[in-house]
């Protein structure tokens, strides 16, 4: 290859590379970095001389497909920076990739399992009874398996880099829905993180040390005991959240090596639930429980479940007795309703062959402090006689009813994107995925909904519902049905939940991470950056510090339900983002995975949603509110990036549709809004020359509708389009109109502008106004082509029946940020335009540039009209329009045309005159240039000025006869002074008026049908709005666009 050609090319390759704008990873097009000299290389003696100019944007097929086969992208989760901490130990072999069982199955099945099934299945089955159990259980498992689902089907659409849910909302539904989505699921696993170390403390308090409490709880009741026992988990979480998030800092390698250890606690505790299940019904286990009339007694104020017993044919007071009398004596005063009722003993455990499941069927919900209390049991109670010794019996620690039930129990089926985060470590992403995942919420449905059963068949109701085991000698409820020992559950669920724990304090930052380093989100980049291998420190920060949110909350039961909206928001996206992608039919929708259907997508969104205002309505709408308001920060202030969403095809498919029907009619006149392109000129280097008629347009578009700002450059396309648009859009950008650039490339501007305004637009989505601003320097000769092409405008939009609207010195006129603090906005409605005066300064109005001037519509009333009559109905006019403007009626009278009028006349014909000339041959220029001189020489030495009805003198005419020119050459047409006229009396009125006027709107005269008296139009144009500092001649489209009626 030619070294010329190796350096363009290098040059080129550079600009490629170092232009600053980031990409997706993509083993396509321009995916390497690879240098000129390797380029050349690498085509170089391959028969691909043909295509060498080419070679950086279209690949050769074989480097291609190279590619493709060698794509890997591992997401930037916890295998990295293992293999990172490892990296600097020394070099280790690569794991080899994970299949379906490591790599989707058992994390599923870890994280879904969790603290709620250890802590409060059994109490939910107890409270809700076995069939409400069913209900939740079944309803929360559907909505997981129909998000697997729709899961399974956007995984296996593509590969799904790091931020697992993230990934797939945002590349989806958009950076808007995948930001708000996912800073939603952020705080959702770190709320999940709080609600693991509540659970471990929980456990470790009550059911393995409890004596290790800072704050004792023993004598307190009421209150105090629930102040005491949250301090303690307060206290105790806190340091433990510590401990934990510098176990995650120093190597997260250590946390993935325990992963295994805990998953086998999971297993083995659940399997030790089923045999105990199995051995009740052979040998059920022995756990008394204490009923005093139908009321459980706490195990800790008896040593014998008696009143007295006898010893030594001596009958002798219990503990119990103590606790329910004032004295050990048989005669001593006791609490009444220990009188009245006997105490009795029955079996916590009967098994599963019992039919106690019969007994547990139906809910029995408490109020907080309502006592424990057994179905079908006699007791005595006197309605007059309060109830005493609250702290002698096992009491509801909270109220609860069945949508509670749903919030606490939901979080304990999460934990179904743990497959698909690892997409990058499995060997086929696209079958694991989607068997792995659906294979875990198989199994976990099973489990759940077989223990509610099971539980409801083994266990005695009152036991169920006693949430921290205080009637059962302090066990853990789980526990005692479990075999060989109820330690087998409480361990196994303590290290179970300390390992959850740690999963969500390594997962939730690097969830962050990933959408920090997206740079969607302006004010997280900073969590984007972390450890010199990745580690992301700065979030795991910000995570612990949220999640010592929830250990302040310090209860599990009102922890639950907020981490379950955020990750209820999260699934009902998904199915969203799988449901849109399905109707939409997009041609990279390609899914692997065939077994989803939009209607199911569709019913696991609506059950998500339902779901959530079922758990609760206030913390739906909190989750929403916070959802949202991410949603409009990126919108707004976030990054623009193009990820082929969903959205986007909504949009195009939305658009399409509007547009075929606005091609059923025109608009009605309630709907007509200006639809302005505006026709801007650049200079030699591709810059605006008029950047304010662009401020101008973004304050008429309080009304909304379509904007196009269109430019003609004259030259060819390759060399002028792209520097033409690039700076139209520079320049939409920084003036802050939202609309279309629209650049035209033509041999000359004036057929460029007249292409602008004939094909502008798409179908029914038309401009119906054309924006120009007023030729500056139109009487210098360089710019008499300028002039022309603007009367060319104005006669093509008449014919085109398209309003226009020309802002004369629209250098003077306000920029965005300035602000009129007073002021007028004047309109001059001398001829009906359709309303258009009246419609413009209300738009300019809503604008804040605008918003303090008042506005004032002056029209003209001629010598045989009713001025107090025109003024009446204007002001009915403007009420019936809703207009607040101030009216004046201005008269005019017919007056004698005045000799300085008939001089300007002559003067304008006499440019004309000179104008012409630069058209005419050598021969004509002489003659014309020597005939016009004689003219005003003539005009000059004359003593006496002409009259209108005699305008030229029988002098002239000897002369115009001698040199044998065209009797029209320099003769004041009347019709020309007439309008001269009318001009300089307007002008006379207006500057009178609105002299001092912001901004002043009048009726722009209609060209002449004839191209004769193009510059005479122009003087006329000049002469009426002389004097006055901002001007916006306007003319109407020959339509209504402003209506009276509703």
């Amino acid at each position: 290859m030619d070294y010329r050609i190796l350096r363009w090319l290098g040059v080129e390759i550079k600009d490629v590379v170092s232009d600053g704008n980031p990409r997706e990873s993509s083993p396509f097009i321009n995916s390497g970095a690879a240098t000129s000299a390797d380029k050349s290389l690498q085509y170089d003696g391959k028969n691909m001389a043909l295509f060498e100019e080419e070679m950086d944007t279209s690949p050769m097929v074989s480097s291609l497909l190279s590619s493709l086969a060698n794509y890997t992208n591992l997401p930037t989760g916890s295998k990295e920076h293992e293999e990172a901490e490892n990296n600097e130990e020394g070099a280790r072999p690569s794991k080899k990739p994970l299949g379906t069982l490591m790599g989707v199955y058992l994390p599923c099945i870890q994280n879904i399992f969790g603290v709620i099934l250890f802590l409060r299945m059994t109490w939910m089955v107890g409270v809700g009874g076995v069939f409400g159990s069913f209900i939740i259980v079944f309803m929360c498992c559907s909505t997981t398996m129909l998000t697997a689902i729709s899961m399974s089907a956007i995984a296996t659409n593509g590969v799904v880099p790091a931020g697992g849910s993230y990934y797939m909302i945002s590349r989806s539904l958009g950076p808007e829905f995948g930001g708000a989505v996912g800073i939603c699921f952020y705080l959702g696993t770190t709320f999940a993180g709080a609600m693991y170390i509540l659970g471990c403390i929980e456990i470790l308090l009550i059911y393995i040390i409890p004596q290790a409490a800072i704050f004792k709880i023993e004598g307190l009741e009421g209150p105090e005991a629930e102040l005491a026992l949250l301090n303690n988990m307060r206290v105790y979480g806190t340091i433990v959240l510590s401990f934990m998030s510098l176990v995650v800092f120093v190597g997260v390698k250590y946390v993935n090596k325990l992963a295994l250890l805990f998953l086998a606690c999971v297993i083995l505790s659940i399997v030790a639930v089923y045999a105990g299940v199995i051995k009740t019904a052979m040998d059920p286990p022995v756990f008394p429980v204490c009923l005093l009339g139908n009321r459980t007694l706490l195990s800790k104020g008896y040593d014998v479940c008696a009143k007295v017993v006898e010893t030594d044919n001596e009958t002798v007071t219990t503990q119990l007795w103590r606790t329910f009398c004032d004295s050990d004596s048989l005669d001593a005063t006791c609490d009444e309703y220990f009188t009245s009722n006997n105490v009795t003993e029955i079996q916590g455990i009967p098994g599963v062959t019992s039919g106690i499941l019969a007994e547990n069927l139906f809910g029995n919900y408490l109020e907080k402090g309502m006592f424990l209390e057994k179905r079908r049991v006699a007791s005595e109670e006197s309605a007059d006689s309060p109830p005493t010794g609250a702290n002698r019996y096992v009491m509801a620690d909270i109220t609860s009813f069945f949508t509670l039930l749903v919030g606490i129990y939901f979080p304990s089926v999460t934990g179904i994107m743990a497959g698909s985060n690892r997409s990058g470590d499995l060997r086929d992403a696209q079958k694991s995925i989607p068997i792995g995942t659906i294979a875990a919420i198989t199994t976990t449905s099973i489990v759940y909904m077989s223990t509610v059963v099971l539980f409801g068949a083994c266990i005695e109701g009152v036991v169920l519902r006693d949430k921290f085991g205080e009637g059962v000698n302090g066990n853990l409820v789980i526990g005692t049905l479990a075999w060989p020992s109820p330690w087998v559950i409480v361990f196994g669920s303590f290290f179970s939940t300390c390992g959850a724990g740690l999963q969500s304090l390594t997962g939730a930052p690097r969830l962050l991470q990933a959408i920090a380093r997206d740079g969607i989100i302006p004010f997280l980049r900073v969590f984007g950056h972390g450890k010199d291998n990745g580690e992301p420190t700065w979030a795991l920060l910000l995570t612990g510090c949220i999640c010592e949110i929830g250990i302040i909350i310090a209860s599990l039961d009102a922890v639950a339900p907020i981490l379950s909206m955020f990750f209820l928001m999260c699934y009902m996206f998904v199915n969203l983002a799988c449901a849109l992608q399905t109707l939409l039919r997009t041609p990279n929708w390609r899914p692997r995975f065939k077994f989803y259907h939009w209607a199911l997508s569709f019913l696991g969104m609506s059950l998500c949603l339902s779901l959530m205002f079922i758990c609760s309505w206030f913390y739906a709408i909190i989750a929403m509110g916070i959802a949202t308001c991410i949603y409009k920060y990126i919108e707004f202030c976030g990054a623009e990036k193009e990820w082929g969403d969903g959205i986007r095809g909504i949009s195009l498919s939305a658009a399409r549709f509007a547009l075929m029907r606005l091609e059923e009619g025109p608009p009605h006149t309630k709907n007509w809004r200006p639809q302005i392109l505006v026709l801007v000129s650049v200079d030699a280097e591709q810059n605006v020359e008029q950047p304010r008629l662009l401020s101008l347009a973004n304050q008429l578009k309080a009304g909304k509708g379509l904007t196009i700002v269109g430019t003609s450059v004259q030259g060819t396309f390759l060399d002028n389009y792209a520097e033409a648009q690039k700076s139209l859009r520079k320049l939409m950008e920084t003036e802050k109109v939202k609309g279309f650039p629209q650049v035209v490339i033509s041999s000359n501007l004036r057929d460029g502008t007249s292409h602008l305004i004939q094909v502008g637009g798409l179908g029914g989505l038309k401009h119906n106004t054309v924006m120009v601003s007023w030729p500056r320097n139109w009487k210098q000769p360089e710019c008499h082509q300028q002039f022309r092409n603007f009367i060319e405008v104005v006669r093509e939009t008449t014919i085109a029946s398209l309003a226009l609207l020309v802002p004369k010195n629209i250098s003077s006129y306000p920029s965005n940020g300035e602000r009129f603090t007073e002021g007028h906005i004047d309109v001059w409605w001398i001829v009906h335009d359709g309303g258009m005066l009246m419609l413009l300064p209300f738009l300019l109005r809503q604008h804040k540039v605008w918003r303090k001037c008042k506005m004032r519509i002056f029209t003209v009333a001629q010598m045989d009209d009713n001025s107090i009559q025109m003024k009446k109905d204007l002001i009915t006019f403007l009420y019936h329009l809703r207009i607040d403007a101030a009216v004046e009626v201005v008269e005019m009278h017919d007056g004698d045309i005045s000799a300085y009028t008939y001089e300007k006349t002559l003067v304008m014909e006499q440019r004309s005159q000179i104008l012409k000339q630069m058209h005419l041959t050598k021969n004509e220029k002489e003659r014309e240039v020597i005939l016009t001189v004689r003219l005003i020489h003539g005009r000059t030495a004359s003593s006496t000025p002409a009259s209108p009805t005699s305008p030229a003198s029988p002098t002239d005419g000897a002369e115009r006869g001698q040199t044998g020119a065209n009797p029209e050459a320099v003769t004041c047409r009347p019709v020309d002074v007439r309008r001269m006229h009318t001009a300089m009396r307007l002008n006379e009125v207006i500057t009178k008026k609105s002299k001092e006027a912001k901004l002043v709107l009048l009726n722009m005269p209609g060209p002449p049908k004839n191209r004769v008296g193009n510059e005479n139009y122009m003087e006329f144009l000049e002469v009426l709005t002389e004097g006055l500092n901002r001007v916006l001649l306007v003319r109407g489209g020959g339509r209504e666009v402003i209506t009276i009626y509703s």
